[in-house]
């Protein structure tokens, strides 16, 4: 039996013995995680026929933001969610498998990896003693955290060890730190291998990979751009905020890495096409009431605001951009107009009383509610 609905998926199920054939609506439920990740990518893609056959390359993602992409030489049937061993440098590594087919390719071009000829494979997927190695691997992360960073203390490294990842058959660990300038950490890293007795790999990184790896929410509500979808980092000036015409307070510009936020770069090039239809903030407004300065604009609206003094607020008045452009061009021909705004003025509005809107005596004369008389039935005899 197949239903004629829009489709996107085709399933099987057998009921008392026999093949019933329906057909999903909506997303595919195999594009979606089984967990919960962060740099998650929904793939479109996962439920036509014979797409992970287009190419062998599979995307595998571990701890927090990493990724890799790996040659599935053994032909696995991997969907999106499978837990995997992959090929390290020693030893093997587990991740999570979060694309396949053609996506793959389109991930590649946008972070394509530093050489494309040494792409590692996947050995298989993971039998319960890979996941215990990767269990007392991953529950010795934090006191190895702890640890490092007072070693780096003693040291007297200017160096802040901002997480530890353990590879998932516990030969191997990568430091991620935070400094400033360069760290001769040659001395750390052999007091780590004493330490730890693993293989020790420092990795540097800023301070907007760091919010990313740790995740959160923004002012906004939702969880920042660092950790569900934002892998390349593009610097913010302050003059993104003053094309949108933001307050220029570090507390209010700053996410929560310290640096300027990067959604202030996602609408600027909105307002900087909008503020070109703005007249020039240093191009007064001669009109016969006067001479009108420029105060503020709603950039996005097309308003702008004129006071009748360079200073201060005074005697503003709003006109649209449109009319301030014709008493620029009629000032340049030596005119100049009745009044700055060539509206009908509206009539003035009276002021509501709030006390007037209710009878302030409506409490004094209560309403007795008179008792109805029930009339008595007429009895009949049966």
């Amino acid at each position: 039996m197949t239903t004629n609905r829009p489709s996107s998926s085709l399933k099987e199920r057998g009921l008392g013995g026999e093949s019933v054939f329906f057909i999903e609506r909506g997303l595919s439920y195999r594009g979606c995680p089984k967990q919960s990740c962060q740099l998650n990518v929904y793939d479109y893609l996962a439920d036509i026929p014979d797409n992970a056959e287009t190419t062998d390359l599979v995307e595998v993602q571990f701890k927090n933001t990493r990724k890799g992409f790996y040659h599935n030489s053994n032909n696995l049937p991997l969907e999106k969610g499978d837990v995997v061993a992959v090929e390290a440098s020693p030893g093997h590594d587990i991740g999570t498998v979060t694309l396949t087919g053609k996506l793959v390719l389109l991930q590649m071009k946008r972070t394509p990896p530093k050489n494309p000829d040494d792409i590692k494979r996947i050995y298989r997927k993971v039998r319960p003693v890979d996941m215990e190695k990767y269990e007392e691997a991953k529950a010795r992360e934090h006191d190895t955290m702890i640890r490092s960073r007072q070693i780096a203390k003693d040291l007297g490294l200017e160096m802040k060890i901002g997480d530890v990842e353990y590879q998932g058959d516990g030969n191997k660990a990568i430091f991620y730190y935070i400094a400033d300038g360069r760290v001769d950490f040659r001395q750390l890293i052999k007091v780590l291998a004493d330490a730890f007795h693993v293989r020790i790999e420092m990795k540097q990184i800023g301070a907007r990979q760091e919010a990313g790896r740790i995740g959160g929410f923004g002012p906004c509500g939702r969880e920042l751009c660092c950790t569900t979808w934002m892998k390349n980092f593009v610097s913010v000036g302050t003059g993104a905020a003053r094309y949108q015409d933001l307050s220029l307070n570090p507390q209010k510009l700053a996410g929560q890495c310290a640096k300027l936020k990067c959604c202030m770069n996602y609408e600027v090039d909105q307002y900087v096409e909008a503020s070109r239809c703005l007249p020039s903030r240093e191009i007064p407004l001669e009109t016969k009431d006067g001479t009108f300065y420029f105060f503020k604009a709603d950039i996005l609206s097309n308003m702008v605001t004129y006071s009748t003094d360079k200073r201060i607020a005074a005697n503003l008045t709003t006109i649209t951009a449109e009319r301030a452009l014709e008493v620029i061009s009629m000032n340049k021909e030596g005119q100049k107009p009745e009044a700055l705004d060539n509206r009908a003025p509206s009539a003035p509005q009276k002021p509501i009383d709030l006390a007037a809107q209710e009878d302030l005596t409506r409490f004094d004369n209560t309403r007795k509610k008179k008792k109805k008389k029930k009339k008595p039935q007429a009895k009949t005899d049966s």
